[in-house]
C-alpha cells in the first residue's frame, strides 16, 4: 500500500499539469551563468560545500520559471567524492541531505509566495533526489560509454549507491532520480536496491544514448527496460542529458516498450567532451525549438518534460508556456 499511495504523488501531479509535468533545466549550467566555478570532480555539488544558498537561488528561478518537478544537486554528490576532498563520512552525509533541504525550502518558500495570490497558474513542485550513475562519480565520461570494466559488476554498483540512497531517501524527497543510467547492470543495480532497502519513495530511471537507439552500452532499450518493467517502485522511465533530435524516436520506441510514465529532459544538443571537460561546437536547440519540440514529445506519449546539460530557465519557461497551453 505504501509505494501506491506514494506513486500517486508523481500522478497527481501529472493529472494537475494537464497531463505533462515540467522537469527543471540544466543546474550547473545556471550555477555557471551565476560565477560558480564548478570544473571539479564533484561539479554542481560542489556548491553544497561553497555556495548553498546559490543552489537555492537556482531552484527558484527554475520554480519561477514554471518547473513542477526539482531535481537536487546531488548528482555528483557521492562518499567517496566527498571523502576525496578531506571531508568525514558524517559530513558527506549531511552534504546529501542538505541537497534535498535546499530543494524542499525553496519549493517551500516559492508555494508559500505564490499561493497568496488566489489566481497563479503554478503547480506545488515536488523535490527529486537526483541520484546519478557510477560513471557520473568516476568524471570521466563514462556515462556516456556504458563501459565501466571488467572488475565492476553488480554487486559493487549495488555498494556503490547504496548508503547514498538511503541518507537521500531518509532526507525526505518526494521522488528519486537515477540519471544517465548508461547500461542494464546499472539499472538492474538501482531496482534491486530499491527492493532491498524497501524504498517507498517514487522513483524513474533515466539513460543517456549516444545514438538515439540504444544505450550507451550497446544494449537495446527493450533489455533494459525489460528490467525495469518488473519493478512496480519505479514510476518513469525516460532519456536525460541525450541531443534532443534523438528524443522523438526514442518515445516512440519506449510506448512500445512501457506502460510507466515517460520522462524526458535533454540536453541542449550540444557535444560534451568527457575527456577534455568541455563543450565541442555543434548545432543546437534554442527555446524556441524547446517548445515546438516539447509539443511534440507529449503528443507522443512523454508525461514529464524538461531540459539538461545548457539548458536554463528560459528554455524551461518556453516549454512550460507551451505545455500549460495546450492543456
Amino acid at each position: 500500500m505504501g509505494v501506491q499511495k506514494r506513486t500517486s504523488v508523481l500522478e497527481d501531479l501529472i493529472k494537475k499539469a494537464g497531463g505533462c509535468a515540467v522537469v527543471d533545466g540544466g543546474f550547473a549550467t545556471q550555477l555557471e551563468r551565476h560565477g560558480a566555478a564548478i570544473n571539479d570532480p564533484l561539479w554542481s555539488a560542489l556548491c553544497l560545500i561553497k555556495d548553498p544558498e546559490l543552489i537555492k537561488r537556482v531552484h527558484l528561478e527554475y520554480l519561477e520559471a514554471g518547473a513542477d518537478v526539482l531535481v537536487t544537486s546531488s548528482y555528483q554528490a557521492t562518499l567517496p567524492g566527498f571523502v576525496s576532498k578531506g571531508l568525514s563520512y558524517e559530513e558527506g552525509e549531511l552534504l546529501l541531505k542538505k541537497s534535498v533541504k535546499l530543494a524542499v525550502e525553496a519549493r517551500d518558500k516559492f508555494w508559500d509566495a505564490v499561493n497568496r495570490n488566489p489566481v497563479h497558474g503554478y503547480n506545488r513542485a515536488l523535490v527529486a533526489a537526483s541520484i546519478g550513475s557510477y560513471g557520473a562519480y568516476l568524471a570521466d565520461g563514462s556515462e556516456y560509454s556504458g563501459y565501466y570494466g571488467p572488475d565492476v559488476n553488480l554487486e559493487k554498483l549495488k555498494d556503490f549507491h547504496r548508503r547514498r540512497l538511503q541518507v537521500l531517501a531518509e532526507a525526505g524527497p518526494d521522488l528519486l532520480a537515477f540519471e544517465t543510467i548508461p547500461n542494464k547492470l546499472e539499472a538492474q543495480a538501482c531496482i534491486e536496491l530499491l527492493e532491498e532497502e524497501n524504498i517507498n519513495i517514487p522513483s524513474w530511471i533515466c539513460f543517456s544514448s549516444v545514438d538515439g537507439e540504444n544505450a550507451p552500452s550497446g544494449e537495446s532499450f527493450q533489455e533494459c527496460l525489460d528490467v525495469i518493467n518488473t519493478s512496480n517502485k519505479v514510476a518513469a522511465v525516460g532519456i536525460n542529458c541525450a541531443p534532443p533530435h534523438f528524443l522523438e524516436s526514442l518515445i516512440r520506441e519506449f510506448k512500445k516498450l512501457t506502460e510507466k510514465f515517460i520522462v524526458v529532459y535533454p540536453n541542449s544538443g550540444e557535444i560534451w567532451d568527457g575527456k577534455a571537460k568541455r563543450w565541442l561546437p555543434s548545432a543546437c536547440f534554442n527555446d524556441d525549438k524547446f517548445e515546438l519540440f516539447a509539443r511534440r514529445w507529449h503528443a507522443l506519449g512523454a508525461s514529464l518534460i524538461g531540459g539538461c546539460c545548457r539548458t536554463t530557465p528560459s528554455t524551461i519557461r518556453a516549454i512550460s508556456k507551451v505545455l500549460k497551453e495546450s492543456d
